[in-house]
């Protein structure tokens, strides 16, 4: 029958074909050619034969056609056909579709849904057949019968697909079947229903399967609904995380099949992979994506963002078109959530209402995390993302050029926090992957060269972090370093110092760098500028501090921030510690070469001996004979020789200009701490055999201390030519040496004081030398105060560099104000006998803290050990909280007059200073810093379970004693010493937990010590109420205490209508005729704008919220939002804050910043209701009503707020007209002008405000349409912004400028001018 067939399909006419096929049985021709297929004999020339004879124009031939397709179908699905085969009849099958009428294509179609339906595919390469299938029939005009209905082909084909979509695939066809589509023409409405669906198929298909879905997926959406696609994407990913996540932590089991986080990575980095492609290949599926996370940012960015999207968002930027959005778009995500972040935490109002969400932060590290799993695509973009966020949030420069550093990232500033999360990234990515190793290193030591006159902290950090990790890997880097070595002698001091201090870890396993390092030094050290040359001494003090000669002391009795034992690598297995010797007094004797130059060299010398000499003991020979030689040029070896030390041979004179050669008071300092040092630790360890050569050295300096100080108190000012009658104005050549002297003077006076004390043993004789040479210096500092005037000369420059290290401070006050041993009372007594000594010394304790509040070191010894440091903190405040707690100012006071402060009120000071400084530097030591101001016996396990909270409440009850006995002192009440306790109450009140006990009685006892005291300084009624404003935030909204203020602040100013008479409330008595305006006004308007920013917050929270809501869920979403406890809050809020203005805007506030200020805030007040008035224009879409809370709002501002704001403003013009025209007449034209100034910065605010309320006005218009509510009843239109010629100010202007005018002696002309508007005003009347 084939042969048959064949030979009759070669014949010019079809007649016989068809006849010969008319005859035979459809099923005989399915057999045969079923044989045929699966024989592989000439099966396409047989199809085309039986084609060929059965014409679509015929119904027979067309039936039979569709018999043969069907056939065709089931043998390409069954898999019995080789593959070339079923190519071959899948496409003569695919020529063909085209010539089906539409009735056998309606019904082609329906078996292919069925088959799919019933799940009969059993390889899905039929399912190539299906789009022409649907094409074909999409092109078919006629009306078909469709399941009891007719409708054109596009309608079928609709109805197929929705048809197809809403059946159950077989999980092992989806790809396929979304590759199928692909070939469809599809209208929008098509593409959403099938991208809806393989969505749905996600949570169906293994993990494996899921990438090559996705690819389909994203060529599909080119057809349209590409937001939907990959919201769909990103959302699965998402939640796959969060299961991850909870799994991980145990939490619940997975209802997924569970995967190893490998897996599940490797699989999210191919989709990843294939997104970016597909958006290479579409634009605009990159436009779409970056659309879609940005829209996420009006509400909450975390709903949108994901560790996910982020990664998405990374890979995606490597394309350079979408490259600025993409870091735009995090750059501004991360700033965006550190500030939400800052504003939840400092208000329970938002806290209760906002769930915690996952910070963006979190998401970017764990993308770094992550990215082990070959996510190469991701990790240029990590890269430069961390220092994209280094760069644009890393600290400013400030005036000085310097930048607070601020240890532990305790600031609360979101830039602060970007920065921080930038060097995190940086770090992190460096840890993780090598291959970007060298590129981080490169890049940061770039930016510390190139900025060198901005503040690189931040990358000398990292730097540090980056090398500390891993030292041996980067060896191979050495050349970068090096080649950053050649720029040291042009970078500023502190960069120097950075930078060397990070690659010490380097320096000990590379020789080659070392080697480098030095012969740069050795340079810089005879360069012409005076900071290459210190930045040498810098370069060479390290050097020695960490190259350890054996026999030194372990760096465990001296810890350093860089030390050996920091370096993950033994440094000793390159250098033994003989080579480091050699290296060491190689160093020693370049840097005996700088004893030659500069005063600032020399210093940074002395500075720099006593940390080397502690880390590295065994150069203590070299170090002290370097300095007994150099102080043996300036000492007077004859013993009865006054004075002591050649001052002359310290001062160098170069024509006119005077300058300091020799720092002898730093060199001093440096041989007392060296030499107690060495008596302390190395004296004991030695044997006496081979050491006694060496120690002549030793008590040699000591001798020579000792006579110094003994002929230092024999010395008369005179003998230092530094007398009262002694020049020492800056002017002169005498006068600028005297002040060098001078200062000399002081300085070594502080020295040996200190020095006499540590060898004092508590010696009466040595404690009256100390009080001699206090007076010495006192003297001395009395002149120059005298001669400078009022304090602000070399003294008060002085004191902030004082000699004394922080420990000397710390014994001296705890000898003098709480050693209580008897043997030591005589001698004490003779410290104790000088209040101004005693006074001294609490003054050089706040210098110290003052300095460590700005730069986070201290001067001297251990200054820059951060443990030491705090040591000394807790032993210094336990000191001064006690003298304070102890003898209370008014005690001291009553007792003696004295210039100055008193002793208590500067042991106040110098807590405020400790605490606030602690809670900068120490805040996670804050719990150890509570107890060691506690004198307490017991110890261990009872004192270790009282909390932070309970501690610094103890603390607070003692402040806050004497607080109510300074308060109760009536007349004698000290401002000073008031604003102190505020502040230190402050500072102790942050530490508390404010959900606690002791934070409520906190708040309450402020609050009833507002109600309850009436004080007229205004400073401390600010800090007093602002603390209440503070405290009362963290636990509630203080929208109710604004408005009992505002209350108070009505009564006390009277109304603008001065014949209405104010009922006086008393709700707070701290708000007096004196206090209310301008000081509590303006930090009530203040407090005020807070809430109105939260309340702006939550509003653009919540439009976020409906913008992203979709259309089909509107319907049901609108109830929940109508009732949303948001809404209510909101509402409930601008209610409360509504009647705080009421109150305001009819008090008679006083001219200037209150007026200002006001108009601005009501101005902020409007355009936020404006706000919450859009956002239900956007809910009212399908729900055509509005909450009745929301309409009482409307109705309170139309009636207790529009109406004032308009008198408010006509109070307002009306003052400033009086000040204009009410003057005296003969008033200087200067104070007008002022007048007139002030006048224009008041009224500037009034049209901005009128525009804000017809804004509101024109959108509550709006809303009632919406809303089928009218809400402008409530609101009456006024006329006080009509345009008015009021003919009674007219008369009055002209008539005082005419008075003017005849006063001043012009004649005729005056009166000319003055009749002419006389007429007019007549006409006005008239009128």
């Amino acid at each position: 029958m084939d042969q048959k067939i064949l030979s009759l399909a070669t014949d010019k006419t079809v007649d016989g074909l068809q006849k010969f096929l008319q005859t035979q049985k459809e099923d005989d021709l399915t057999h045969l050619l079923r044989n045929h297929a699966v024989k592989g004999k000439a099966t396409g020339a047989l199809l085309r034969a039986i084609f060929k004879g059965s014409p679509c124009s015929e119904k027979d031939g067309a039936l039979r056609r569709r018999k043969i397709y069907t056939c065709c179908i089931q043998l390409v699905e069954s898999g019995d056909l080789r593959k070339e085969v079923a190519s071959e009849i899948l496409g003569l099958l695919m020529v063909e579709a085209h010539c089906f009428p539409g009735p056998l294509l309606v019904e082609l179609a329906n078996e292919f849904v069925d088959v799919i339906r019933e799940g009969g595919l059993v390889n899905g390469k039929s399912l190539e057949l299906l789009p022409i299938i649907l094409t074909a029939l999409s092109t078919k005009k006629e009306n078909l019968t469709y399941e009891k209905g007719k409708s054109s082909g596009e309608e079928c084909k609709k109805q197929l697909i929705n048809t197809l979509c809403s059946a159950r695939w077989d999980q092992q066809y989806v790809i396929q079947l979304t590759a199928m589509f692909k070939d469809v023409p599809l209208t929008a409405e098509e593409v959403k229903c099938v991208v809806g669906k393989v969505l749905q198929m996600f949570s169906k298909l293994k993990l494996q399967e899921i990438p090559p879905l996705v690819h389909q997926l994203l060529v599909l959406s080119a057809k349209g609904s590409r937001k939907s696609a990959l919201n769909g994407v990103i959302a699965f990913f998402n939640e796959l995380d969060k299961q991850h996540r909870e799994e991980q932590s145990g939490d619940k089991l997975l209802d997924l099949v569970t995967v190893p986080s490998g897996e599940l990575r490797h699989v999210e980095g191919t989709v990843i992979l294939h997104t970016v492609f597909a958006i290479k290949l579409d634009c605009e599926l990159g436009r779409e994506l970056l659309k879609h996370l940005k829209a996420g940012q009006q509400g909450d960015s975390s709903n949108n963002l994901c560790s996910f999207s982020i990664a998405l968002l990374l890979s995606v930027a490597r394309i350079q078109r979408f490259e600025e959005q993409v870091f735009d778009l995090l750059k501004t995500s991360v700033v965006k959530s550190f500030k939400d972040l800052q504003l939840l935490q400092g208000s329970k109002f938002l806290q209760n209402l906002v769930p915690h969400r996952t910070c963006v932060s979190t998401m970017i590290l764990e993308v770094v995390k992550n990215s082990v799993n070959s996510w190469d695509h991701v990790t240029q973009g990590l890269v430069e993302l961390g220092f994209i966020l280094m760069d644009s949030y890393g600290p400013k420069k400030i005036l000085d050029g310097k930048s607070i550093k601020t240890n532990f990232g305790l600031s609360k500033m979101p830039n602060q926090h970007a920065c921080k999360l930038g060097a995190d990234i940086l770090l992190e990515t460096f840890k993780i992957h090598e291959v970007i190793r060298e590129e981080i290193l490169e890049q940061v030591l770039n930016r510390v060269i190139t900025r060198a006159s901005a503040p690189i902290n931040h990358f000398l950090d990292l730097l540090s972090s980056v090398i500390m990790y891993a030292p041996l890997v980067l060896q191979g880097c050495s050349s970068k370093v090096i080649e950053a070595f050649d720029y040291l002698s042009l970078l500023p001091l502190q960069t120097v110092h950075g930078l060397l201090k990070a690659v010490q870890p380097l320096l000990k396993v590379s020789m080659s760098m070392r080697d480098s390092l030095i012969l740069v030094l050795r340079k810089a050290m005879f360069a012409s500028q005076l900071d290459a040359r210190k930045s040498a001494v810098a370069g060479f003090l390290l050097l020695l501090k960490n190259f350890k000669v054996l026999g030194s002391l372990s760096s465990s009795q001296c810890s350093q921030s860089i030390g050996v034992s920091q370096v993950h690598v033994d440094i000793h297995s390159r250098y033994n510690s003989v080579a480091n010797e050699t290296f060491c007094l190689e160093i020693m004797d370049s840097l005996r070469r700088c004893l030659g130059q500069q005063a600032d060299v020399r210093v940074m010398l002395y500075e720099g001996f006593y940390d080397v000499l502690r880390r590295n003991s065994q150069l203590a020979n070299s170090i002290m004979q370097t300095l007994l030689s150099q102080l043996k040029q300036f000492y007077e070896p004859k013993p009865d020789l006054l004075p002591p030390l050649k001052l002359e041979a310290c001062i160098l004179a170069q024509g006119d200009q005077i300058s300091l050669q020799e720092p002898l008071d730093y060199l001093l300092c440096c041989i007392q701490h060296c030499l107690a040092w060495y008596k302390s630790r190395v004296l004991p360890l030695q044997q006496g055999d081979e050491e006694e050569e060496d120690e002549g050295f030793y008590q040699e300096l000591d001798d020579m201390l000792e006579s110094i100080t003994n002929r230092m108190i024999k010395s008369e000012l005179e003998d230092f030519e530094l007398d009262k009658s002694a020049d020492f104005s800056q002017s002169t050549g005498t006068g600028t040496k005297n002040n060098i002297c001078a200062s000399l003077v002081m300085g070594i006076c502080e020295v040996l004081i200190e020095y006499n004390f540590s060898i004092s043993n508590f010696s009466k004789h040595k404690f009256e030398d100390i009080l001699s040479l206090f007076m010495c210096y006192k003297k001395l500092s009395d002149i120059l105060n005298e001669k400078a005037g009022k304090g602000k000369g070399k003294m008060t420059n002085k004191t902030h560099d004082s000699f004394w290290s922080m420990k000397f401070v710390s014994d001296l006050l705890t000898a003098l104000f709480r050693d209580n041993i008897q043997s030591h009372e005589e001698s004490l007594s003779v410290l104790r006998s000088s209040n101004e000594f005693m006074r001294y010394a609490v003054n050089v304790a706040l210098q110290k803290v003052q300095q460590l509040k700005e730069t986070g070191h201290v001067c001297g010894p251990d200054g820059q050990n951060p443990d030491k440091i705090f040591q000394n903190l807790c032993d210094i405040t336990r000191v001064l909280l006690w003298r304070y707690t102890s003898i209370p100012t008014s005690v001291e006071e009553s007792g003696k007059k004295e210039k100055g402060k008193s002793i208590s009120l500067l042991c106040l000071e110098g807590l405020q200073k400790i605490l606030t400084a602690v809670q900068q530097y120490y805040q996670p030591r804050t719990q150890q810093f509570l107890r060691a101001l506690e004198v307490t016996e017991k110890e261990g396990e009872e004192d270790a379970e009282v909390s932070v909270t309970q501690r610094a409440a103890f603390q607070i009850r003692q402040f806050q004693r004497s607080l109510l006995n300074l308060l109760s002192s009536g007349e004698d009440f000290n401002t000073k010493e008031a604003l102190l306790l505020v502040t230190v109450l402050s500072t102790l009140a942050k530490i508390l937990e404010p959900s606690s006990p002791q934070f409520v009685q906190m708040l309450s006892w402020t609050s009833k010590i507002c109600k309850e005291n009436s004080q007229e300084d205004a400073s401390f009624c600010k800090s007093l109420m602002s603390l209440l404003f503070s405290l009362h935030a963290l636990v509630k909204s203080p929208v109710t205490l604004l408005r009992d203020v505002s209350q108070d602040i009505h009564g006390q100013l009277g109304d603008i209508d001065r014949d209405v008479e104010v009922e006086k409330t008393n709700h707070f008595a701290m708000v007096t005729l004196k206090t209310a305006a301008p000081t509590v006004c303006l930090l009530v308007l203040s407090q005020s704008e807070k809430v109105l920013e939260e309340v702006d917050w939550l509003i653009a929270r919540l439009k976020g919220q409906v913008s992203q809501e979709t259309p089909p869920e509107e319907a049901s979403s609108q109830v929940t939002l109508l009732n949303h406890p948001t809404e209510k809050a909101i509402i409930m809020q601008l209610g409360t804050l509504l009647t705080f203005f009421h109150e305001l805007v009819q008090t008679a506030l006083p001219s200037g910043s209150c007026v200002d200020t006001l108009l601005k805030d009501l101005c902020r007040m409007y355009t936020i209701l404006t706000a919450l008035v859009r956002y239900y224009l956007q809910v009212c879409r399908s729900a055509g009503r509005i909450p009745k809370n929301m309409e009482k709002l409307v109705k309170l501002s139309g009636s207790h707020l529009t109406p004032l704001c308009y008198s408010y403003i006509s109070y307002v013009q009306n003052k400033n007209s009086d000040v204009k025209y009410s003057g005296e007449k003969k008033k200087e034209k200067t104070a007008v002008a002022t007048a007139m100034a002030r006048v224009l910065r008041e009224t500037k605010p009034i049209p901005n405000l009128i525009f804000a309320i017809e804004q509101y006005e024109k959108f509550l218009i709006q809303l009632s349409k919406k809303s089928k509510v009218n809400l402008m009843q409530h609101m009456k239109l006024s006329t006080s912004r009509d345009f008015k010629i009021k003919g009674n100010i007219l008369d009055m202007v002209f008539r005082e400028d005419g008075e003017e005018a005849d006063e001043e002696g012009t004649a005729s002309e005056p009166r000319e001018q003055n009749q002419e508007p006389a007429k007019k005003k007549r006409k006005q009347r008239n009128a």
